[in-house]
């Protein structure tokens, strides 16, 4: 299969915003591509060359790609700057000068869509030594078989700039009806939130719905967690959960799904990355106090200190999920706590579909308690709304940040918001929202970029609706100006004098006065006197507030004012 059958693809794309639409052409390509291709190519579609429970990265900075397109081309430093002053695109500077050394040269496209995703892997896997010449290599080797257009798609696949809009929703809208109807929309969405793998489930689809059926978590492979609703007073979490309900405190930590199969220990957070090497304390917890040959825990991971064994805020957590390195020093200085409130899979066994009454007896029984280490999660199972609210006073009280009821007789649904668990908590003016754009600071914060622009996110697109540019400390680990600086400036992807736009990766926790209508940001609403109060690197661009959230707040603003 040519690469420029994905080209042609990627520009239909582009040039509509119409959702169907994009299913359509979606659909038909998606027939033809595993009638003659390999199904992992699907990947290539959303940018990527591994399912999307693989978090790795290309890792290639901006300076490496124009080394690249240097090499590739023949051309100088100078002139590349020149252009990409200019245009600001490194795919269509590509585009540019592959077009020029086309109307050189006798050339035919001969780029096979094999060869791209080939390259692109051993972008992936090559490390050590000499590693970034070696990246830039392959990818020189890529342009000078491409076309001006693969070239361009090359480039911006390589940055994570894609753009042709392929959402997840989408994706699965596509694979139904290019080989079912409507009705098995459900069905392939719990497949993939159980596989988080669009090849697997595009193979399973093309060859039937027995194949789908087969589709189930593993021990090991990252799966996506159940979700809560959120409420604003106990009785609306028993309207929705039923009586009785279970209560569990909602900790001020992240969420970490252990893995077990046979002696590996694997952990993963809520958005799927693998962080086993971070906490090797809670390999060895497990290992100790949790008994059977294959398990998935769904649990909660709290910091304390040493000393005063008081609960520390996610914030002091995050350090340990991010840190590579001195993690022996980090489990003395920030030991953690494991809150395990769930269980999905045991010796052999699926339990998603097992009520979560009867999933909580097997945590109970397979967890041993070891103080300040493991346990299983604080838990009240009541129909009594005074019972209830105490409850839920006492954990505000020790400090957690509020309540999760969930439903006895559910089951478990990976990747969804669901009626069978809740969380109540005080209400409180912030969202979790997500950087795009960012700017240079000046006096004493001159180098950094200290002030940014948060997005909400609808339809697939990022909505901007406000600039923060307080909340953070100056230096140092956490959310500091000088942390959020290193981090945002691997993902810029555009410079406009003392602004910058950024891929969209850094969610952020925002708090705000209140919201009111304005026209000066695209999601037609702004954040008054907005600070930031968290940086969650537990979190990704599937969990921040949409524009309806937005609304929703503003809307409830206005009614107090009335």
């Amino acid at each position: 299969m040519k690469y420029s059958e994905f080209i042609d693809l990627y520009e239909k794309l582009f040039s509509t915003s119409k959702k169907l639409e994009k299913v359509d052409l979606l659909a038909d390509f998606l027939k033809n591509l595993h009638k003659q291709g390999n199904s992992k190519w699907i990947y290539l579609l959303r940018g990527k060359v591994l399912p999307d429970y693989d978090t790795r990265e290309f890792g290639i900075s901006q300076q490496s790609v124009m080394k690249a397109i240097k090499f590739a081309y023949g051309v100088n430093s100078e002139k590349i700057m020149e252009i990409y002053k200019k245009s600001g695109d490194l795919g269509d500077i590509a585009f540019e000068l592959a077009e020029k050394r086309r109307q050189n040269v006798l050339f035919s496209s001969r780029l096979s869509v094999g060869k791209v995703f080939e390259n692109l892997q051993k972008i992936l896997d090559v490390a050590g030594k000499g590693a970034v010449d070696k990246r830039i290599s392959f990818v020189a080797e890529l342009l000078t078989s491409a076309s001006g257009r693969e070239a361009r798609y090359i480039i911006r696949t390589l940055l994570g700039e894609l753009r042709v809009g392929v959402a997840d929703a989408l994706l699965i809208g596509a694979i139904v009806k290019a080989y079912y109807d409507g009705e098995m929309k459900e069905k392939i969405e719990y497949a993939y939130n159980l596989a988080n793998d669009f090849a697997l489930v595009f193979d399973a689809a093309a060859k039937g719905e027995e194949e789908i059926r087969k589709i189930n978590i593993v021990p090991g492979r990252p799966n996506k967690v159940m979700l809560p609703v959120k409420v604003e007073e106990i009785s609306e979490a028993f309207r929705i959960c039923g009586k009785p309900a279970a209560l569990e405190h909602k900790y001020d930590g992240f969420r970490m799904l252990i893995n077990k199969n046979g002696e590996e220990i694997k952990l993963f957070t809520r958005n799927l990355e693998n962080v086993t090497l971070q906490f090797p304390d809670v390999v060895k917890t497990v290992r100790k106090n949790v008994k059977g040959d294959s398990f998935i825990l769904d649990s909660e991971v709290v910091g304390y200190d040493p000393k005063t064994k008081k609960y520390e805020p996610f914030e002091s957590i995050s350090q340990r999920i991010k840190r590579k390195y001195d993690i022996e020093k980090l489990i003395l200085e920030l030991p953690v706590e494991i809150n395990v409130f769930d269980i999905i899979y045991y010796n052999g066994k699926s339990l998603l579909e097992e009520i979560f009454s009867e999933r909580r007896k097997i945590v109970e029984k397979i967890v041993k308690i070891e103080n300040m280490k493991i346990r299983p999660s604080f838990i009240l199972f009541t129909d009594d709304e005074k019972k209830a609210l105490e409850f839920y006073e006492n954990a505000l009280k020790i400090g957690e940040e509020g309540i999760i009821v969930k439903k006895l007789d559910a089951p478990y649904k990976p990747g969804r918001r669901t009626g069978y668990m809740v969380k109540l908590k005080p209400i409180a003016a912030d969202l979790d929202l997500v950087i795009v754009g960012a700017e240079y600071g000046s006096g004493k914060r001159a180098g950094w970029l200290t002030s940014y622009i948060v997005a909400c996110s609808h339809e697939g697109k990022f909505l901007e609706v406000g600039m923060v540019s307080s909340g953070l400390k100056e230096k140092g680990e956490g959310t500091s100006y000088e942390e959020m600086t290193k981090l945002l400036k691997s993902l810029i992807v555009k410079e406009e004098g003392k602004k910058v736009i950024v891929n969209p990766k850094i969610v952020v926790s925002v708090a705000y006065q209140n919201i009111q209508s304005s026209p000066s940001y695209s999601a037609g609403y702004a954040l008054r006197f907005p600070r930031i109060i968290n940086y969650r690197i537990d979190r990704d661009i599937g969990d921040i507030a949409t524009l309806k959230d937005i609304k929703r707040e503003a809307e409830k603003e206005r009614y107090r004012k009335m």
